[in-house]
């Protein structure tokens, strides 16, 4: 018995993954699924790119908007209870499942390629660790684990986060098993030219700024996020938070951001290198000969 389809949309941060995602639904009557760790926090618009209403066009999508930053730790998990359920909602209604965001981790737990650990958060143990460094949580993730720190993303401070927190209740971060997919996967990655990444990565950082990402962050901490808190959401929030509090000027913000995200774009095209199930696409995307290809 064939499996049921499912597309996800893989690439590096302000690759277009987005607006793909939507042409896809339109023209193969599916629904999107965001992948994305930030995105589902309410009031973190801006510095997630969360797409808009507009740019939906009418696409109905899942999994944003669904916890809150001030109360709620949504675990991998939580999205992979989710994703199963919202897979399964679309499927039931004749639709095409179509995953798209950037975090890559979620996606290799959802398709069975690695486990979440069964490790609920651990507020008081989340509170002091979020105000340490991603050097320091480096340091004390390898005091617990040497094994999950030698491959962890250190430069990522949710995930060393999570990992501690793992290792201290376990003893160690559970090492990586598969699992059977339910779904007959097909991964679409946008391989762009790095130069126009660059062009775009820098093109997307000074339109969210100029939107009102240094507002969004300061009404975020006002209604209850607390510094550490923001800074764990890493990125935009991270050094939007550190030039808020006066500890780096606008001008060395944007500068030390733009490389941040320009590294993070990094780490995610080596990610996605290593899996030899992506069928690669060129930027700019001619979605047509996508949809042609499909319909084979």
């Amino acid at each position: 018995m064939s499996k049921p389809q499912v597309i996800a949309i893989v690439g590096p941060t302000a690759s277009g993954k987005s607006a793909l995602a939507v042409e896809l639904a339109q023209r193969l009557n599916g629904e999107v699924i965001s992948v994305d760790s930030r995105q589902v926090y309410r009031g973190m618009d801006i510095g997630t790119g969360k797409i808009t209403a507009t740019e939906m066009r009418d696409v109905r999508h899942h999994l944003l908007d669904i916890a809150d930053p001030v109360t709620d730790t949504y675990t991998a998990t939580d999205f992979e209870r989710d994703a199963q359920a919202a897979i399964g909602d679309i499927l039931t209604r004749g639709k095409t499942p179509i995953l798209c965001g950037g975090t890559l981790f979620y996606l290799d737990i959802l398709r069975g390629k690695k486990r979440a650990a069964p490790v609920p958060p651990d507020p008081v143990l989340r509170a002091e660790l979020e105000v340490l460094d991603t050097a320091t949580l480096a340091e004390r993730l390898r005091e617990l684990d040497p094994r999950r720190a030698g491959t962890i993303d250190a430069h990522n401070p949710r995930r060393l986060v999570r990992a501690i927190e793992i290792a201290t209740a376990l003893g160690e971060v559970p090492p990586v098993t598969t699992t059977p997919s339910s779904y007959d996967w097909l991964i679409l990655g946008i391989d762009i030219d790095s130069d126009a990444l660059r062009q775009r990565i820098s093109e997307r950082l000074d339109e969210r700024l100029a939107t009102g990402l240094l507002e969004e962050v300061q009404r975020l901490h006002d209604t209850g996020v607390s510094w550490g808190r923001l800074r764990s959401f890493g990125l935009e929030y991270r050094y939007s938070a550190e030039h808020l509090q006066g500890h780096v000027s606008y001008d060395d913000m944007r500068r030390q951001l733009f490389h941040a995200i320009c590294q993070y774009a990094k780490r995610q095209r080596t990610w996605l290198r290593r899996d030899h199930d992506i069928r690669w696409v060129t930027f700019p995307i001619k979605v047509s000969a996508i949809v042609k290809k499909l319909s084979k």
